[in-house]
Order: C-alpha cells, then sequence, then structure tokens
C-alpha cells in the first residue's frame, strides 16, 4: 500500500522488447532483426537473421550485398543470411511447433519472400516495430488479409 508501480507493459510492447533482445544473436553487418512467433500469449520460436547453421556468417566473410551496393529491399536472393522471419519458421518447423494462428512479433516489417512463408504458414496478424523497404510485400500481406500492426518504441514518438 502507498508503493507506486510502473505501468505495467502491454503485450505487444513486452513481445516486441523480446524480438529486440532476439536481434543480439543476428549476423548480418546490414541490420539486425528479431522475430518471435506468438500464440496465446506464449512463445513458440525464435528467429535472428544470419548465415545457415553451421555455415561462415557475414561478420567474418564481410557483406556480398555491400560489395555489390545493392539496395535494402532489393534482391534478397544475394545474401548468406536467413531472414529472422524464415529462421523462426524453421526452428517452429525442426522442432514440430504449429505457428497456424500465431502472431509475428518483428522488429521490422517482413520482407515479400518472408510475407508469402507466413501467410502459407497461416500466421495472420504481424506486429512491427519498424518498416521496410518492400511495398510489395505491404500490398501482399493486405490482399491476404493479414493485419499488420505498427507499434513504437515506449517514449518514441512520431512526428
Amino acid at each position: 500500500m502507498g508503493v507506486e508501480h510502473e505501468k505495467r507493459k502491454s503485450w505487444d510492447e513486452y513481445f516486441l522488447d523480446i524480438a529486440k533482445l532476439v536481434t543480439e544473436r543476428s549476423t548480418c553487418l546490414r541490420r539486425h532483426v528479431g522475430a518471435v512467433l506468438v500464440r496465446d500469449k506464449r512463445i513458440l520460436c525464435t528467429g535472428y537473421n544470419g548465415a545457415p547453421a553451421g555455415m561462415r556468417h557475414c561478420l567474418e566473410l564481410g557483406c556480398l550485398r555491400e560489395r555489390l551496393n545493392i539496395p535494402a529491399g532489393e534482391r534478397i536472393e544475394v545474401c548468406r543470411g536467413i531472414h529472422a522471419e524464415q529462421n523462426a519458421l524453421v526452428q517452429a518447423a525442426t522442432f514440430g511447433v504449429s505457428v497456424s494462428g500465431a502472431t509475428l512479433y518483428c522488429t521490422h516489417e517482413p520482407c515479400i519472400t518472408c510475407a508469402k512463408m507466413l501467410v502459407n504458414a497461416r500466421v495472420r496478424s504481424f506486429v512491427v516495430r519498424e518498416r521496410y523497404p518492400d511495398e510489395f510485400g505491404r500490398e501482399f500481406l493486405k490482399e491476404a488479409g493479414v493485419e499488420v500492426r505498427h507499434v513504437e518504441a515506449a517514449g518514441k514518438h512520431s512526428g
């Protein structure tokens, strides 16, 4: 009694903060991305962007996309790395975890390739912090009826 408590985080803020923490495992030199797949307020799996298991990472080899001056959001196939959303789906498949009906919490919007995979896995809502330069991906998700919500970091104001 009489003790003031800080306001408790919303579920969106909580899972987005976990996605941000997951980025600390990323080995991409351009952008650190973290993804968390959640159903019924329970974490199903996580993923970050980096080279496939057992392969050398861009941290060791450098970034081919940088060397070729490929802009963000273009020619995503020219990369050693697997996107965070793809890694989360692979982890779920590896351990037999269904993600149907899950919500994706991710530090960035998905690219078109990840969007197609997530839609096919029946992930039906996405909560993201930052935009990704892939307008086709946004249009695809809209057509698929996937809800995409942008949640800003606490203390950050849009202006």
